[in-house]
């Protein structure tokens, strides 16, 4: 524990344990100390201090999982900036967009993006500040030389910067959610701070394992907390079920962080493989993002023990709910009870439901103020008149004031823990010569909860089939990420719609799924 209010930030432990690991790579090895962090860091603030950015300006950076990765995020951090995790698996079109839109100053990526990056010198040379990282890019300049030529001294009077990250729009563009910054000194920390030392019993002598991709909203987040705090941090390069187990038992890891996806592709090890490894140093196995199907959570706490803990938040901060292995169990299926913010499940007119009843799940006096950036209409319409926000999710809670998810408002699809909002595929579909009409939605996936699932009527009935179903994905994975693409097409001679022009997908996703007691995994 640290002593100090202003403590909370890393380079208290580069002068307290400045050899210790901040940052291990699970698969190479490769270890970044917190005093090689904190010099990083450093430099990297006093680079767009010089360049003349100032606390609230907004920076983004765009590469795999990498041992720089986090030392550029507090760098960001630390010249209180607003600092935009981009996913690397955006197509050059939809990174044009998150640069361009978060309004960027700066921007980092790696030799790993170079293709994505291509055709996009009209908007990286309107940029201040390119920086490669491990290896050269065309227009930019290498990262390593550049902060190399900064002072490693502290900026005077830091404040707390925070990351805009970007979550699918249902108007069809992806949209920043950006909280307010507090202007709070350096090292105060977040709310998040306290629950992770509160809820999960995390300290300095914490190993965290963190295998999935950066950019991702808890994995950024959660990482950030533990660098806080001055525990070890343990990155996968990507995630594989046996080289999980592997990094559990190799470093001694204490604290993790899964999807459901990552729980099934490690139950359907080979049971010899399983038993391989020793994961007897984990305490706490969090999960959130998407619900855990019951046996597979059943399944894990048989393996691991009753350690597994469950959230359920959102990128926008206006609630918390959480569920410990002890509540789970009582309450299987739950997602948690609030513990920040207050909940309520309101009906179609903003009244507020008894326990029991089904409604859309909206949260008051949560972690943070937000708004989505440049987008007012999207933040007025997620918020009822009295303040209240959602995630879009429906819900119910029982007479213990549990959460149960049961369906999603907003027609979000969770595929192994990423969200993906389908309008912005049938948008791309839409323009499509051969597309009449389409609909997109979540179908059930054993491995993945959800998968993407196209209905297409074609301006051609006769044109409908394999043929068809593989250049129309094909198309779409031109345009958009291919995670955000369907896995098949189905094809009808017309779609259900009302004579208005209203699109009853509900009709169409309830075909599919039909024998499951939610209309979620």
């Amino acid at each position: 524990m640290t002593e100090n209010a202003l403590d909370l930030h890393p380079g208290t432990w580069a002068e307290r344990t400045p050899d210790k690991p901040a940052v291990i790579m699970a698969g190479s090895g490769e270890t970044v100390t917190y005093r090689e962090l904190d010099d990083a860091a450093n430099r990297l603030s006093r680079l767009f201090h010089d360049a003349g950015l100032k606390p609230g300006d907004h920076v983004a950076f765009c590469m795999e999982n990498r041992p720089e990765y986090l030392p550029i995020l507090w760098g960001a951090h630390y010249a209180g900036l607003y600092y935009t995790a981009i996913s690397s698996r955006l197509t050059a079109e939809e990174l044009a967009y998150v640069i361009e839109d978060s309004g960027s100053r700066a921007f980092l990526s790696s030799p790993y993006m170079a293709d994505s990056l291509k055709g996009l010198d009209d908007v990286l040379s309107k940029l201040e500040i390119r920086l490669s990282v491990g290896g050269d890019l065309p227009g930019f300049d290498r990262y390593e030389e550049a902060i190399a030529r900064k002072s490693a001294e502290p900026l005077p009077d830091r404040v707390e910067g925070l990351p805009m990250l970007y979550s699918s729009g249902t108007t069809g563009r992806p949209k920043g959610v950006k909280p307010a910054l507090t202007g709070d000194p350096l090292g105060t920390g977040e709310g998040l701070t306290a629950m992770v030392r509160l809820l999960f019993g995390a300290d300095e002598n914490s190993v965290y394992l963190s295998p999935a991709p950066l950019y991702h909203s808890a994995p950024l987040r959660y990482c950030t907390q533990f660098l806080r705090i001055g525990a070890t941090v343990v990155v996968m390069e990507r995630f594989d079920a046996e080289g999980a187990l592997a990094a559990i038992e190799k470093y001694r890891v204490t604290h993790s962080q899964w999807v459901p996806t990552m729980f099934v592709r490690m139950l359907k090890l080979d049971p010899e493989i399983r038993d391989r490894y020793d994961v007897s140093s984990l305490q706490f196995a969090i999960h959130a993002a998407a619900p855990c199907p019951i046996p597979i959570k059943e399944q894990m706490m048989e393996w691991w023990g009753p350690i597994i803990h469950e959230y359920y938040a959102g990128t926008e901060g206006n609630g918390f709910c959480y569920a410990s292995p002890e509540d789970w169990l009582a309450h299987k299926g739950t997602v948690g009870k609030v513990i920040n913010g207050e909940l309520h499940i309101v009906d179609d007119d903003g009244n507020e439901l008894p326990p029991g009843e089904e409604g859309a799940i909206y949260f008051g006096k949560g972690l943070q103020e937000f708004e989505y950036h440049n987008d007012p209409e999207k933040t007025a319409a997620g918020r009822l008149p009295n303040g209240w926000s959602t995630l879009g999710d429906i819900g119910r809670v029982d007479e213990d004031g549990f959460l149960y998810l049961t369906d999603r408002k907003s027609n979000m699809i969770i595929s192994g823990g990423v969200n993906i909002y389908p309008q912005e595929t049938e948008n791309v579909l839409t323009m499509h010569p051969k597309v009449q009409d389409v609909a997109v939605f979540g179908v059930p996936n054993p491995d993945f909860g959800e998968e993407v699932k196209a209905v297409v009527q074609p301006v051609d009935p006769e044109s409908a089939g394999e043929e068809l179903e593989k250049e129309l994905i094909a198309y779409c994975r031109e345009h958009l990420a291919d995670v955000k693409c369907p896995r098949s097409i189905d094809f009808r001679e017309e779609l259900p719609r009302h004579p208005t022009g209203k699109l009853y997908k509900r009709l169409l996703k309830d075909e599919y799924w039909k024998g499951h007691e939610t209309r979620l995994l």
